[in-house]
């Protein structure tokens, strides 16, 4: 493979080339065998792009499980992650020797929270599928049914941010706003193609602000908070019964999660309301994967350690709505002290080009307190703990061996608004070089626009 640009026309080529070429009609080589027709008519068809044994030799590296080595050797082959080590560690013939001296080695960054593709760029209207904002529960639509694969902020996010996994979620104008995708970071002609095989689909839950607005201002339910509560209640009483023998989308959708197949991602900001919301998934059922947008969640860090919850959060956005109004950038230190489950999310397709720097300003703003967190602890937060949450922490987000080989070599530390992803490789599959002008990515859409192949 001479260029991995996003081309339709270069795709069209390597497809006769290369047997990772992904698209609808060809068979998932690595699709989840308990797949079904009916759990999943869009079944994944991604396969990795070829790569080459490799050996990253004396940098830094953050496993994502908090670890850190110095003057580490990472080891990949075959699309896994064949082991990491110190200097000492022997290096296989026939290995990719890369010299990583002054440099940083992570595990693939991964947003847990991303809009790309459903809102893509340029955001227009003619672009916008992201909320079926015309009934306060949609759980009948998905997201992968929105995804543009010719987004150019897939390019953005790989070459910018390192992100190599990411989860495409539906808006938050509904109470239940659909399933979500989980992507790799790969250019494909289709969504298919895109899909993280085996990955489990996530549910789109919001409270609070939102719903409210949407459909209050319409004149119709809910238009209160206790209103929001009363509609989720109801309608998770009516998916209880729910039988299959009549196909119903949204039932099936709601099925799933109270079975535990299907991971709620509810959009919350409150710790009240979070409270409620944990209440309300022991009444009927279920369970609560993360809250997303959680600004308040360092005011029940105990509650949410105890009932294993993780917190996707930003650094320090606050106050842009009521709701948002006791937001601290200390958040997410808080929550690492009490031991609870913390991810960096983006909800943004600039912010998503920059989870390490925004991991970076909480971990700051917890040692402005008096809370100390490891560099290596810090990194899990945009890695480990997304994959976590995702369902797809046994398959990437740590350096592991077996795991994919979903690396990224940083020309110098992460942690620092001055670094940034040199190379990444997606599978072991060299995705991007930043001193390779052929491994600029450019999604079709760009093609002959200002700025085409430009990382930003």
């Amino acid at each position: 493979m001479t260029t991995i640009q996003y081309r339709l026309a270069a795709a069209l080529v390597l497809c006769g080339l290369l047997p990772a070429c992904a698209t609808t009609g060809e068979s998932a080589q690595t699709a989840s065998a308990s797949d079904t027709a009916q759990e999943a008519p869009y079944p994944s068809t991604y396969a990795r792009y070829p790569g080459v044994p490799t050996a990253l030799v004396g940098a830094t590296v953050y496993d994502g499980l908090g670890g850190q080595i110095d003057n580490g050797t990472v080891l990949f082959a075959e699309g896994e992650v064949v082991g990491i080590g110190t200097a000492d560690m022997a290096i296989p013939a026939g290995y990719t020797r890369i010299d990583g001296r002054g440099k940083f080695v992570t595990p693939g960054v991964i947003d847990i929270h991303s809009h790309l593709g459903d809102y893509p760029s340029p955001s227009v209207d003619a672009l916008s599928d992201g909320n079926e904002a015309t009934s306060p529960t949609t759980p009948e639509v998905w997201a992968e049914h929105s995804i543009w694969p010719q987004d150019p902020g897939f390019s953005r996010a790989l070459a910018n941010g390192g992100v190599t996994s990411l989860q495409i979620l539906p808006g938050s104008a509904n109470l239940m706003g659909g399933r979500s995708a989980t992507i790799k970071n790969v250019p494909s002609r289709t969504v298919q193609g895109m899909k993280f095989p085996g990955a489990p689909y996530g549910f789109k839950m919001a409270c609070g602000e939102n719903p409210k607005r949407v459909y209050g201002n319409r004149g119709r339910m809910p238009s209160t908070r206790m209103g929001n509560f009363a509609v989720d209640r109801q309608t998770w009483i009516d998916a209880q019964g729910y039988d299959g023998k009549k196909r119903d989308l949204a039932k099936e959708t709601l099925k799933g999660v109270l079975d535990g197949k299907i991971l709620v991602h509810n959009h919350c900001y409150r710790a009240d309301e979070m409270a409620l919301v944990i209440d309300m998934a022991k009444e009927m059922g279920y369970k609560v994967t993360a809250f997303h947008h959680a600004v308040e969640s360092y005011k029940i860090a105990d509650l949410l350690r105890e009932n294993d919850v993780c917190s996707a959060v930003w650094a320090d956005w606050y106050g842009f709505k009521m709701e948002s109004y006791d937001g601290i950038p200390e958040n997410a230190a808080l929550l690492q002290q009490a031991g609870a489950c913390v991810v960096i999310h983006s909800d943004d397709e600039n912010g998503i080009q920059r989870l390490n720097q925004e991991a970076a300003k909480a971990q700051a703003a917890g040692h402005r307190i008096g809370i100390d967190i490891p560099d290596g602890q810090v990194v899990r937060w945009f890695t480990f703990n997304a994959a976590k949450a995702m369902g797809i922490g046994d398959r990437t987000g740590s350096l592991e061996a077996g795991k994919m080989a979903d690396v990224v070599l940083w020309n110098g530390d992460p942690l620092s608004v001055y670094s940034r992803p040199e190379k990444v490789w997606v599978d072991g599959a060299l995705l991007f070089d930043a001193d390779d002008p052929k491994r600029r990515p450019v999604s079709d859409f760009e093609l002959g626009q200002p700025g085409e192949g430009d990382v930003k």
